[in-house]
């Protein structure tokens, strides 16, 4: 039999970028950023005018944001031991939602926080991505971390018997975002690795559904 698999994304769950993407903004780019809820849409806006910025805009900054300032994110405390830990139960990889050239350039980044992992690169929904890594491991069991309550939505529908933690490291949009568990998509919120470690360890081990 396989080895049990986990599935984690990056960006909130392993590392910060919101705050990083923030500091940027303002230091450097003339954009005030504030996240109130959790549209992005609405919470950039250039200091000069005070006008929102289009998304065509948004996604250049985002774009800008990953070409020169990867390696200020910091980790979210306690993830890297973390992940590194459940290496003892698990096949641990990650999949982030980043355009296919930067798969190499984020695994140097967590590599260079101590988390040699294997990195999937997706765009949209993850569910599909995730599927295609299942059948790729084939593991005797399966579990999802990610931030965002609509790719726990994508992965239930997808591969319902994939276990799902929804987990969110950043304060910053924690209380803001919709809540997976709250809407049946995930099975447990936890947004401190302290608390998920266990609950992972039991989950990959086959103590808890």
């Amino acid at each position: 039999m396989n080895r049990p698999l986990i599935i984690s994304d990056c960006d909130e769950v392993i590392l910060y970028m919101v705050k990083h993407f923030k500091d940027w903004l303002e230091d450097s780019q003339g954009v005030n950023f504030n996240l109130e809820g959790q549209n992005f849409g609405e919470a950039l806006r250039w200091k000069e005018s005070g006008d929102l910025l289009e998304p065509s805009d948004i996604w250049k900054k985002l774009g800008g944001f990953f070409d020169t300032e990867m390696d200020s994110q910091l980790p979210i405390p306690g993830a890297v031991d973390a992940l590194n830990a459940l290496t003892e139960h698990a096949d641990v990889v990650v999949l982030t939602n980043l355009v296919d050239f930067r798969r190499d350039q984020r695994a140097e980044q967590l590599a260079a926080q101590g988390l040699h992992a294997k990195v999937y690169t997706n765009q949209g929904p993850k569910g599909p991505a995730l599927k295609k890594i299942i059948e790729e491991f084939e593991p005797s069991r399966a579990v999802f971390i990610d931030d965002l309550a609509q790719h726990h939505q994508s992965v239930r529908e997808t591969t319902p018997d994939v276990m799902r933690l929804h987990f969110c490291g950043e304060p910053m949009i924690a209380s803001a975002i919709d809540c997976a568990h709250q809407s049946g998509n995930a099975d447990a919120r936890i947004d401190e690795w302290e608390k998920a470690l266990p609950w992972l360890i039991e989950r990959v081990e086959g103590k808890s559904a």
